[in-house]
């Protein structure tokens, strides 16, 4: 029995929820081009944004559990940080997170049908990898026009743990915390590698987790140790097989 429902949820995976989540992706960032620049980058982020990951984590289904959400600020900018294991992991914050989050994303993305021209007209914040100084310059100048409240996220490992254990941190968003006087909000994902793993398409139905650890702030740190309480704090919650 445990089979044939493996092989029906994958037949509905292919046939309808792969297809679904591009073209909703397609169609969502088209609306979020328009509800940001007729309503507010706001709006368009948190009601259009969220509306789109809810959407497509519901269908798969995605079964969310949230912790530690007292400890968000609403109207504090935060540098946002987490563990990267999966594409479920940019559903799962957006949708349940629940604040405004501007996201640092590779320029590449910027191409990408509808959904480039969305996360570019709401603000996100594309970057060159390649060219550290730049993306400095880009992130910076993106926080002068960033109001109180918002969350600028990075994946500091860069890319995707292909094994599920947490890689090390790259310092760019440490660096720019400290330079900013920003807190850096920590956050734990667990449970998406299972949804769907790395380099692959067998999406599968399960549960996914946030932890919102308590927010650390600048003072007395400089980059690499603010860098190095946030990866140790992020691990705390991995199983000890990721950390």
């Amino acid at each position: 029995m445990k089979t044939i429902l493996s092989w029906l949820y994958q037949v509905y995976a292919w046939l309808f929820l792969i297809p679904f989540a591009f073209l909703w992706s397609f169609l969502c960032g088209w609306l979020a081009f328009l509800g940001a620049t007729f309503i507010s980058q706001r709006f368009a982020s948190q009601r259009i944004g969220s509306f789109w990951a809810r959407t497509i984590g519901y269908l798969t289904p995605m079964f969310v559990s949230r912790e530690g959400l007292e400890r968000i600020d609403p109207t504090q900018t935060y540098v946002v940080v987490c563990n990267h294991a999966s594409q479920y992991d940019i559903l799962l914050v957006y949708g349940w997170l629940g604040i405004d989050l501007r996201w640092v994303m590779k320029q590449e993305l910027r191409k990408l049908p509808g959904l480039g021209a969305g996360c570019e007209k709401v603000g996100h914040i594309f970057v060159d990898r390649t060219n550290p100084e730049a993306a400095r310059k880009a992130i910076n100048e993106a926080l002068d026009r960033i109001g109180d409240g918002v969350g600028i996220l990075f994946f500091p490992e860069g890319t995707r743990s292909r094994d599920g254990r947490l890689r090390k941190f790259k310092s760019g968003a440490f660096r720019m915390a400290v330079e900013q006087q920003l807190p850096v909000l920590p956050l734990t994902l667990l449970g998406t590698r299972e949804i769907l793993p790395p380099d692959s398409l067998a999406v599968r139905p399960g549960r996914a987790k946030i932890v919102v650890h308590e927010p650390i702030f600048p003072e007395g740190h400089d980059a690499r140790s603010l860098m190095r309480a946030s990866q140790e704090v992020i691990a705390s919650a991995l199983p000890a097989e990721q950390r």
